[in-house]
Formats: C-alpha cells, structure tokens, sequence
C-alpha cells in the first residue's frame, strides 16, 4: 500500500506518529474487507476554506465539511487481475481545520479525529454510503471495530 500525502494547509502540524497510525487504519480497513494491500490512496489535508470549495464544486454543498472522499474503483474494476502493479482507491481529502474543531466538540483528541475521518472515507472508497439508517449502522459499526483494534479510543 502506498499512501501520497498531499499536506496544502498551514494550520495544524501533522506528526509522523499520526501518519503511522492513519496507514494502520487503513491496512486494517482494506484486511477487515478481505483486500490485499496493493492499493495506492491519497490523502490530502486541507483548511476549511479549500474544503468548503471542494464540496461545493464536486458535491454542490456550499459549506465546509470535514471529509470528502472520491472512490477511484467501480465493481467491474475489482474483477481485473493486475499484476505487480498498484491500483488507486481513490482519494480522501481532510480539513484538519475541521477537524480539529469537532475534537473539541466531542471531547477527543485531534489525532482520534483525524483517525476516525480515516477510517469513515476508507468505507466510502471501499463502496459503503451512510445514505440510509440500515447502511449508516453498518459502517458506525466497521469504523468502531477497526478503531477498537487499533485502540483508537475516546479520550
């Protein structure tokens, strides 16, 4: 698995102890799903002004969000075999502006945060949606489990 981080904002230091911890979540992600490993994903950080363009322009919602994820693989996709080659997920882009403002508003840590955007956007590149109660306890469900594994916790 190859991570590309694309960091575009100045807001927020990033440590290396975080990065490390977000390419456990999403090995642990792709494992919990029955994926091997030879994805490449990138993740971009960004502020709140960059992400709030980009959900508009892409998802026509003229706000900030948190997290924005764009799945790169449809199903007829996952039925090539290619070898030796690495295949793109897709991208999440992560205001770690926002972030670090919901951390404030749950009462966790910035790093349990961004974890948890991780985690949530790498179910939406693997094709899951919170479009419907039945679907959005599925994937709190994934997210819990993989965040549980790798004590990831609340503080």
């Amino acid at each position: 698995m190859e991570l590309i981080i694309d960091d575009r904002q100045n807001k927020l230091k990033v440590s290396e102890e975080l990065i490390e911890k977000i390419k456990d979540i999403i090995l642990e992600c792709l494992d919990y799903e029955g994926y091997d490993d030879d994805y490449d994903i990138s993740l971009s950080f960004v502020d709140n002004k960059e992400i709030h363009e980009l959900n508009r322009m892409y998802r026509g919602i003229d706000r900030a969000t948190d997290v924005l994820s764009f799945p790169m693989l449809s199903d007829d996709e996952f039925e090539i075999e290619i070898e030796l080659e690495e295949k793109s997920l897709g991208d999440i882009v992560i205001s770690l502006e926002r972030a670090f403002e919901q951390s404030i508003d749950y009462n966790h840590s910035f790093e349990r945060e961004v974890c948890f955007l991780v985690c949530h956007s790498m179910f939406h590149l693997l094709g899951y949606d919170h479009d419907t109660e039945e679907n959005t306890k599925e994937m709190r469900e994934k997210e819990e489990y993989i965040l549980n594994k790798l004590s990831i916790t609340r503080e």
